[in-house]
């Protein structure tokens, strides 16, 4: 069986009352319609608590009561996924991060490219903008995923030298998605099911929403440029659509299979995945591998090998009860994943709310789980 077992919350080393303080904090939400829908899914030492759903399967007050076999648009937390599809390529020898991405796509040398490296793609540290010049026209005209790319490499113009500054880049990691797609013949979507999602026995879990029951598919909340447009996150070509870097879709027990592998350094169904210093290396700071890149940046920005770390004390903190050796990642449809190996144990967030309108819901939710581990 796929899925991670079921235990009580005193099985696990959850105090009860604070997870139920969490619960009663996203019901309260979804009643008063600030959050359309959501589900909370905590698990620990290789078990979860039974996962929570709230809300409604979208934004309509008619809308039908959220399922609980509910499958979100996970957004951002697409990027950490395709990066770990990357790192295989590392452990067989096809990849090496510390090239330039030029050995690999010729074309990228475009607007002096040229010198920056495969890891700086990982780290948001490559100087590439986050999306291309041209985004909406391109997704206006429900352009192929193909089109993007082509930006991606030939006409994205670097907004800092790579490796002297950090920003973040959903481009960066569409060339790591073609980086995958060039070595291993196959497309994104199909290589990240084949050797990460069926591996994992993840059946709920795609890169766009593909062949997955559209039954079970949550609608979100959609940003205001999109209300007129033709590719809002809720329309066929966005879902169909596979973006590298925001277009998976998960279910939380689905997830909390990724997680849980990810706690058990890549191992998963006495198989090993990924090498324990492969997961080791994605998810401690590597910042200070960038000689150029300035301290303060360094110290309360970390970042991995594409998992994000947390960052106490600045605005983006998944939580006030959160360590800096948490790992984990956002996403802009309202969606908050992180891990902490020295508890052993994991949080999933999936709401269908904008995250940008108040992020401090997640982080209060955030930090009624933390403090539920005892």
């Amino acid at each position: 069986m796929p899925h991670l077992p079921i235990a009580s919350p005193d099985d696990i080393g959850l105090n009860p009352l604070r997870l139920n303080d969490a619960y009663r904090l996203l019901e309260k939400w979804t009643n008063e319609r600030a959050i359309p829908g959501g589900s909370i899914l905590v698990g620990r030492f290789g078990k979860t608590v039974e996962p929570r759903f709230f809300g409604r399967m979208g934004m309509e007050d008619e809308a039908a009561p959220i399922r609980d076999d509910g499958i979100f648009l996970l957004a951002s937390i697409s990027k950490p996924v395709t990066y770990l599809a990357a790192l295989q390529l590392v452990e067989r020898g096809q990849l090496r991060l510390s090239d330039p991405v030029t050995r690999y796509i010729p074309d990228f040398a475009a607007h002096h490219k040229e010198e920056t490296l495969v890891s700086q793609l990982f780290t948001h540290t490559s100087g590439m903008p986050d999306m291309l010049p041209n985004n909406r026209q391109l997704r206006e005209a429900n352009a192929p995923l193909s089109r993007f790319i082509q930006g991606a490499i030939r006409d994205t113009v670097p907004i800092f030298p790579a490796g002297t500054n950090l920003s973040y880049q959903s481009m960066g990691t569409l060339v790591v998605a073609e980086l995958i797609q060039r070595i291993s013949g196959k497309s994104i979507a199909k290589y990240l099911r084949d050797e990460v999602l069926t591996p994992l026995g993840m059946t709920s879990t795609a890169l766009g929403s593909g062949d997955l029951p559209k039954q079970r598919l949550v609608d979100v909340e959609i940003p205001p440029e999109q209300i007129e447009s033709r590719y809002n996150w809720n329309r066929s070509y966005w879902r169909n659509f596979g973006a590298p870097w925001g277009g998976m879709y998960s279910s939380p027990a689905d997830f909390a299979v990724l997680c849980q592998c990810m706690l058990d350094d890549g191992r998963h169904a006495g198989r090993q995945l990924w090498s324990p210093k492969t997961i080791r290396m994605a998810t401690t700071n590597r910042l200070d591998d960038y000689a150029d890149l300035p301290e303060p940046i360094r110290r309360t920005q970390p970042w991995g090998l594409g998992w994000r770390m947390n960052h106490p004390g600045t605005a983006g903190s998944w939580g006030d009860l959160l360590d800096r050796h948490v790992f984990g990642h956002t996403g802009a449809t309202g969606t908050m994943v992180w891990m902490d190996r020295e508890k052993e144990g994991f949080c999933i967030l999936f709401t269908t709310a904008l995250r940008s309108k108040a992020p401090w819901r997640l982080v209060m939710l955030s930090n009624a789980i933390a403090a539920a581990f005892v």
